[in-house]
């Protein structure tokens, strides 16, 4: 234990030793191995000689385009992001150093397989190369990057099933000991944010015009979350598609034989346990069975920065059961907390899927089970389409609730290995001919051919429908031919479900309570279409009256509600009289904000992209863009979370559609793609709002994947360095 702790108080220099000459030397030599070449659009094109070549050259790609969402990604893999963004992150860093530490990433990486740790070298070389010849570079805190860091960000979101510990009652357990079952107060005033999650859609050869299957990728993330990037190698990897600041695999892509989508899954893969804790002789233990097992403590020594910028310490006595890590306290009981912790394995899947050949080769990756938070939607140049709710799934005694938290000390609410992929809920080519998953029930995935509920267990698929899943499979099933273009069509599809029931009510409330002076506005809704547009008055209207009767309904119900039961409760446990006050206060908003309430939606519905900094600014006295699109909590397949700023009376875009890719798999591959902005984070790139225009349209770009095509396009060829 000393030994582990020693490492982790000095796991600081590891970060700061200068590069060598003979380190220099190499990264040049394997420099000459790869070629970067950058199109029309500054996309990156990495091609290396070998794969190890191909991530050397990728991780250098992605820090041209934005080393800073590089380096702060491994700073909070690394929990250190109270040095850079003070105390307020101590306990985010708390969080992950209850599971992963520095010594214990150095130890998985000593016997990481020979092949997978050259891609690990080849990641840290990557960047520190880079560093080495920006020297006007200025990491916030990381100046060398090693190579046993990719295991722990192993996934492609940030943090994964680790980001559900709430850490506020880390900080109570841990920290200042509020009262037993206190929380932080919510703020009701704070506007409901964007639901987080994606869209993926798979075509089979019956429904699709050239008898290709056909994928949609559609991440929902923060905009600039993840670049759209292409590497390719002489080994057999060549993978196009939306990569995680960082990582050296495609998140959500394809290759010429597959592509794959990962969506935000709710398949239970997490528990937590209440823990009887009994205090002996001054020492702690927790009931187990008929016996009682000694708590077991690590101290945890983290740095956070204060206000005059000094670096200050704090030391934490972390308590474990056998299930894992000790993270509240529910009356007398505590609660610790059970996930996967397998990196080694998760970064081998993640590496591993970028080079499958198809069904059956994927397939192989997923029974590593390493995939915990996500769905997969999938199709291949064979045909086939696929979809896999979840990837980890635990065993259980069903007899149990495992929504809630169990019983520690009892020894039937133990994990009894992990299900087998085929034993998870799964579509395999539905004879409907399409698949769609909006983080969404897999019960209605494929419509009729989707999974019966009845044959899994609860905890596989807790998930519930939403708008979106509802507008997906009225989108697919109308159409008997999908080319690229119509599927982007029914991606991008105007209608928003979410009013259907909200609208009538508010007519409804109108006709009831006799609010003249609203009986224009109130008549144009009634004709409305429910569909978005720029030009649409309506539309701003119904969003903004939405919006402030939902902030209404939510400081009366509990959290964690889904989507549609929120909608439900807006319409039937708010009154008539809130309704038409909630829309006459829109009314008046818009007349003093805009002179007028005749407003557009896109006149207000704006994308913008000033600094390139993570946290961006907005202003709206400078440029920015009309947005057709809408929140997904209404239903819009093309999300796009927008709201005021500080001194902003505009709504700006900071979530949904980021990166969009739809792809046909035939005997040769075609595909188009978006991205937000652009791929650079640097406002003096070209590429830093050049595809602007084409997202806020949504006019497709096609995608470069073969070589004789990204040569025909380039617009910079160069190795590393040069």
């Amino acid at each position: 234990m000393k030994k582990i702790i020693l490492l982790i108080l000095l796991s600081g220099s590891l970060y700061a030793q200068p590069f060598t000459k003979t380190e220099i030397a190499r990264w040049q030599k394997q420099a000459t191995r790869v070629s970067i070449i950058r199109d029309q659009h500054g996309i990156a094109h990495v091609y290396g000689k070998t794969d190890a070549d191909a991530v050397f050259g990728f991780l250098y790609a992605q820090c041209e385009d934005d080393f800073e969402r590089v380096e702060l990604n491994y700073i909070n893999a690394v929990a250190r992001m109270a040095e850079v963004e003070g105390e307020s992150k101590l306990y985010h860093d708390l969080r992950m150093r209850l599971f992963y530490d520095t010594a214990q990433a150095i130890a998985i990486y000593k016997v990481t397989p020979p092949a997978l740790k050259k891609l690990c070298e080849a990641f840290a070389d990557g960047v520190n190369y880079y560093l080495q010849t920006h020297p006007t570079i200025k990491p916030k805190l990381l100046t060398r990057f090693k190579p046993w860091m990719p295991l722990l960000f192993s996934e492609g979101s940030i943090g994964g099933d680790i980001e559900t510990i709430s850490v506020s009652n880390l900080k109570e357990f841990y920290g200042e000991g509020k009262s037993a079952g206190a929380h932080e107060a919510e703020d009701h005033n704070n506007p409901e944010p964007e639901p987080r999650g994606s869209n993926g859609f798979a075509i089979a050869p019956s429904k699709s015009a050239s008898g290709n299957a056909l994928l949609l990728i559609n991440p929902h993330t923060s905009f600039y979350f993840r670049p759209e990037i292409h590497i390719a190698s002489e080994e057999g990897l060549n993978a196009y598609g939306a990569v995680t600041w960082g990582q050296f695999f495609i998140y959500q892509g394809f290759n010429e034989f597959c592509g794959w989508m990962h969506t935000s899954s709710q398949a239970d893969c997490i528990d937590e346990y209440k823990e009887t804790i009994i205090n002996r002789n001054d020492s702690l233990f927790y009931q187990y069975g008929k016996s009682l097992r000694p708590i077991t403590s690590k101290k945890i020594k983290l740095a956070y920065k204060t206000s005059d910028n000094k670096i200050h310490h704090k030391e934490f006595n972390a308590r474990y059961t056998h299930h894992g890590p000790v993270i509240a306290k529910q009356g007398d009981h505590w609660i610790s907390i059970k996930l996967m912790q397998e990196p080694l394995k998760a970064l081998t899947q993640s590496f591993q899927r970028t080079k499958s050949k198809g069904f059956d080769d994927f397939k192989i990756s997923m029974q590593l089970k390493t995939n915990s938070s996500n769905n997969t939607v999938f199709a291949d140049s064979k045909g086939n389409i696929a979809y896999w709710h979840g990837n980890f799934i635990p065993k259980r005694n069903a007899a149990y609730n495992w929504n809630a938290k169990v019983d520690g000390s009892d020894p039937n609410t133990e994990w009894n290995g992990l299900h087998e992929v085929d034993e998870t809920v799964h579509i395999y080519n539905p004879a409907n001919g399409w698949i769609q998953n909006c983080n969404s029930t897999p019960f209605t995935a494929s419509a009729e051919f989707s999974p019966q509920k009845n044959n899994y267990p609860t905890y596989m698929a807790p998930d519930a429908e939403n708008p979106r899943g509802i507008h997906a499979n009225m989108v697919l099933k109308n159409e008997q031919a999908f080319t690229l273009d119509k599927l982007i069509a029914a991606a991008y599809d105007p209608y928003l479900p979410g009013f259907d029931e909200l609208i009538p009510s508010l007519i409804y409330a109108y006709e009831s309570v006799g609010a003249a002076k609203s009986k224009v506005q109130i008549e144009l809704l009634r004709n409305w279409d429910k569909k978005f547009s720029t030009t649409s008055v309506a539309t701003t209207l119904a969003i903004y009256w939405a919006q402030d009767l939902r902030q209404l309904l939510l400081s009366r119900v509990p959290s964690g509600l889904d989507q549609l039961t929120i909608i439900d409760k807006m319409f039937n446990e708010t009154t008539n009289k809130e309704k038409i006050e909630a829309f006459e206060n829109v009314i008046a908003e818009l007349e003093r904000d805009y002179g007028t309430w005749k407003v557009g939606w896109g006149e207000v519905n704006r994308f913008q992209r000033l600094t390139g900094k993570v946290a961006e600014e907005y202003d709206d006295s400078k440029k920015s863009w009309a947005v057709p699109y809408a929140s997904s909590f209404w239903g819009s397949l093309a999300a796009y979370g927008s709201r005021k700023f500080p001194g902003t009376k505009k709504m700006y875009g900071y979530v949904g559609n980021s990166f969009v890719a739809v792809v046909e798999f035939g005997k040769e591959l075609k595909a188009k793609s978006l991205l937000a902005g652009g791929v650079s984070n640097n406002p003096s790139s070209p590429y830093f709002t050049n595809q602007a225009d084409r997202y806020c349209s949504g006019e497709f770009k096609d995608v470069l994947f073969y070589k004789k095509d990204v040569l025909k396009n380039a617009i910079r060829t160069y190795n590393p360095g040069k």
